[in-house]
């Protein structure tokens, strides 16, 4: 059993890693795989009656356009319940309770952190069965890590709050997703499409490079307690968000040459 694997000392808060805790994450992994299918499939029926050109993509392309479906819906379901957690909650705040903040979780928290497993094992599948049609080997890199990483924090109960910061930062793909559906239907001269540049630049400095940094700046006043997690975990906090930062400054660098690029253009067609 998952929770007695990590019963040697993994787990600081009262509650028991129990049956009924692990079929509660089965079920919640569970119910990230089934999202994933239904809005697979609903992508696929309704796109063409927002976009015109989406009869005339290649299989391949439709197999990309209704993958992207799932994928926006999950990190904007993940965005909006690591904001609530992170901030609109008194889950982490100081002093509101009497466990260590790293050891802090929540039935909602555990809810989400599964739901993300199925979705990162959904993704990953269709990744492997189409390679290297929908990523390569940094997009393999990049949820071997998360589901690793979420994988630990969820079985120990240690580090959720980290492990939500670095979820937040899904908040960016819905932009990254809409880039590509304009450009697949034709509209990269749209001002949709400079307007979602602009704001894909933007989000991107914000949840993904100011936020690594204020996560950092986090373990590093809280590292008295972060000591406490488990030597597994405690190295992986260490290891795991540098390589996820430095993938995010590549494909930041590569979103500013893209957004000026654009810019570029608009400003000679006008």
């Amino acid at each position: 059993m998952v929770g007695l694997i990590f019963s040697s000392g993994l787990v600081a808060m009262t509650d028991y890693v129990g049956p009924g805790k692990e079929f509660h994450w089965l079920m919640s992994a569970f119910a990230g795989i089934a999202m994933c299918k239904i809005v697979f499939e609903l992508t696929d029926i309704v796109s063409p009656f927002f976009f015109k050109e989406y009869p005339k993509l290649s299989d391949a392309e439709k197999l990309e356009w209704s993958n992207r479906g799932f994928s926006t819906f999950h990190a904007l379901v993940v965005a909006v319940a690591s904001l609530y957690l992170l901030l609109l909650s008194d889950l982490f705040d100081e002093g509101s309770h009497t466990e260590l903040i790293i050891s802090r979780r929540s039935t909602l928290s555990d809810t989400i952190l599964a739901i993300s497993i199925g979705y990162f094992l959904s993704d990953l599948a269709m990744i492997f069965w189409t390679f290297p049609a929908l990523g390569g080997m940094e997009y393999v890199l990049h949820h071997g890590l998360s589901m690793f990483s979420i994988f630990l924090s969820l079985v120990s109960g240690q580090g959720q709050v980290y492990i939500l910061m670095v979820l937040f930062t899904e908040s960016t793909t819905p932009f990254v997703n809409l880039r590509w559906y304009l450009d697949i239907a034709g509209q990269k001269n749209s001002k949709l499409y400079v307007c979602n540049g602009v704001a894909l630049f933007f989000g991107w400095l914000v949840a993904r490079i100011l936020l690594f940094i204020f996560f950092f700046y986090h373990m590093f006043t809280h590292f008295d307690q972060v000591k406490k997690i488990f030597p597994l975990g405690f190295y992986s906090l260490l290891a795991v968000p540098p390589v996820l930062t430095v993938m995010n400054l590549f494909w930041f660098w590569k979103i500013a040459k893209g957004m000026m690029k654009t810019l570029s253009k608009a400003r000679h067609r006008q």
